[in-house]
């Protein structure tokens, strides 16, 4: 099945991405794509859902599985090409916008040319919707092609990271798992080494890679959680004493927890809470 939707280039283009292409390829053994540089002015983005590819870097080719990815800037040679044994399910999409080459290296897309993705569904529903968007309506209504696009690239930031070795990945795909757990237990007494051993690895590598995935360290995303978990305490309950709520969010200094609440959010807890009640 081969699904190749395109749309004309819009000029002036006032998003700050839009579609030029997108599509689809399952079960289609022959694909395989080369272009040299200078020849395509597109940023091109491959999702793999299922089956296996393999992508040119440097002379030699790489071998892509479901959730793996890659995105290529404008004008790079591209040389990928399915599995002729285990045909890729593949999502692609051809987007350009001016402010994009600086926001993607900004966000280090520039450093390597293959990611990895936690392969959840949010990516292909998405892709799914801009699909159906550009079957039905075509160009007319370009703001939902634009937004549909960015959600895309948002969903596909959130989760990339370089994609590993075979022996790392499984590793990475660990840390991933544990995210939501760490997420639920964040107002426990945290211990890294437990962490690390439920992801099969020492702590000092658990946090190596907690890096690569989550853009940050573990306790910083403890951290994180728990002042998640406080604000949504300070408002659900006015008359909850702040001292209680740094008790269940993991703080038992209340003076050290307003540390922290303020190096996040800019104020006190208690700011926080008067501010809201205003606001209602």
């Amino acid at each position: 099945m081969k699904t190749h939707l395109t749309l004309p280039v819009m000029e002036p283009n006032t998003y700050v991405i839009f579609p030029e292409a997108a599509g689809r390829y399952y079960d289609e053994p022959e694909h395989w794509t080369v272009r040299p540089a200078d020849t395509f002015g597109f940023f091109n983005l491959h999702y793999v859902v299922s089956g296996q590819g393999y992508v040119e870097v440097d002379g030699e080719w790489k071998l892509l599985q479901p959730g793996d990815a890659f995105l290529y800037f404008p004008n790079r040679p591209q040389q990928y090409r399915s599995s002729t044994e285990n045909p890729w399910d593949v999502y692609w999409m051809h987007f350009y916008g001016d402010a994009l080459p600086e926001i993607l290296t900004r966000q280090g897309f520039r450093r390597t040319l293959l990611w990895s993705t936690n392969g959840t569904k949010g990516l292909q529903e998405t892709w799914n919707r801009l699909l159906s968007e550009i079957e039905h309506n075509k160009l007319l209504r370009p703001s939902v092609l634009s937004m549909l696009s960015y959600g895309i690239l948002a969903e596909f930031s959130a989760q990339a990271v370089p994609l590993l070795p075979r022996r790392n990945r499984d590793t990475s795909q660990a840390v991933i798992q544990l995210l939501p757990a760490m997420q639920e237990a964040a107002c426990e007494p945290f211990t890294l080494g437990e962490w690390a051993a439920k992801a099969g690895c020492t702590p000092f590598y658990f946090c190596k890679l907690f890096r690569k995935v989550a853009q940050m360290s573990p306790m910083d995303f403890i951290r994180l959680c728990r002042i998640r978990q406080a604000k949504q305490l300070l408002l659900d309950d006015s008359a909850r004493p702040i001292s209680e709520i740094a008790q269940i969010c993991g703080y038992p200094s209340v003076s050290y927890f307003i540390k922290r609440f303020k190096e996040v959010e800019g104020v006190t807890p208690a700011a926080y809470r008067a501010s809201f009640i205003y606001r209602r």
